[in-house]
């Protein structure tokens, strides 16, 4: 099956500064895809270079087996992106925005009002169409942004912090949107500094730092990396920390703390506290309370990029490029 995106060896030089140093990257099509990364690691440069906004230096990359530069005009009619800027036409009625956009990529003018309609009512701002964006507020901005990415009917969807900056009911209302349209078929690139949003949402992340791809796993797989934390309330203490690390090989550290036993564990803490309780009632440890704190994906991505900071910023000719998107 053809992949939505393949990025090989892809490089963008601005000048002195390397915005993007060898990325390959595979999105299946149909995925819901992740892309995380610190400021300044590449993230908006490779989405620029993915819709024509920035012409790479080095590399290959396709959308759905299309050369990005070789066949611009059909891998950008395949394409939707929602950016993080508003940068939308403030004088016109909202549904003329998105008719306009329609029209862009051949769409004729009784479609366009259809889908302009259609894509309104799905984000739920169907009875603004009549008004213009300065007077919409922040939350349906970012709705409005979403409607147009989507006018066209785009079998990728690229949306760059679509929830940055609003307030919670309205992060959950377009994750639902979102999640709708996957389920659909449509493949979905998602940009975001909300570890929780990779984490509900995508089905594989890619972690960048410094232009370069530090790994992909999914969620899950990410969280297997970190450490996690079983704390057990034992009825009598003992004078120290037990022993355990010969029974339970995946221990990491172990501490008393009062009446309880703290022990950081390597891996899925669930799956080594039935051995670890075993260990305890061999040794004659009574047990009356156990808690499994896991690893955030937060956690472990700032285990996976810190220190490799100091390299030169990039965030000026990414944020520059998109805003002229």
């Amino acid at each position: 099956m053809t992949l939505a995106i393949e990025a090989t060896d892809l490089v963008k030089e601005y000048g002195d500064v390397r915005a993007l140093s060898g990325l390959s990257l595979a999105v299946e099509r149909g995925e819901f895809f992740g892309l995380l990364g610190p400021n300044g690691a590449g993230k908006t440069t490779f989405i620029n270079t993915l819709v024509g906004l920035v012409r790479k230096t080095g590399g290959e990359v396709r959308v759905f087996g299309d050369d990005v530069e070789d066949d611009y005009r059909k891998v950008r009619n395949s394409i939707g992106l929602a950016p993080q800027e508003f940068n939308v036409d403030r004088f016109f009625p909202i549904r003329e925005v998105l008719m306009h956009k329609a029209g862009y990529h051949g769409v004729s003018e009784a479609e366009a009002k259809r889908r302009a309609d259609e894509a309104l009512e799905l984000v739920g701002i169907y009875d603004k169409r009549h008004t213009r964006f300065d007077w919409l507020s922040g939350g349906m901005k970012r709705r409005l942004l979403l409607a147009r990415a989507i006018v066209t009917d785009p079998d990728l969807l690229i949306l760059d912090e679509p929830t940055a900056g609003v307030d919670v009911q309205l992060r959950h209302d377009l994750w639902e949107i979102i999640n709708r349209l996957n389920d659909e078929g449509t493949t979905i690139l998602l940009t975001t500094h909300y570890i929780e949003e990779a984490e509900r949402l995508c089905d594989r992340v890619a972690i960048m730092d410094n232009g370069r791809k530090v790994t992909v796993a999914t969620p899950e797989e990410l969280m297997e990396r970190g450490s996690d934390t079983i704390t057990v309330e034992l009825r009598d203490p003992p004078a120290s920390a037990p022993r355990l690390d010969g029974a339970v090989t995946e221990i990491e550290d172990v501490r008393l703390e009062h009446d309880r036993l703290v022990v950081r564990v390597e891996g899925g803490g669930g799956r080594v506290a039935p051995r670890l309780l075993n260990a305890l009632e061999d040794r004659g440890h009574e047990i009356t309370d156990i808690e499994i704190s896991r690893t955030s994906l937060e956690e472990i991505f700032v285990e996976l990029t810190e220190g490799q900071r100091g390299e030169v910023e990039r965030d000026g000719p990414e944020r520059d490029t998109l805003e002229a998107y």
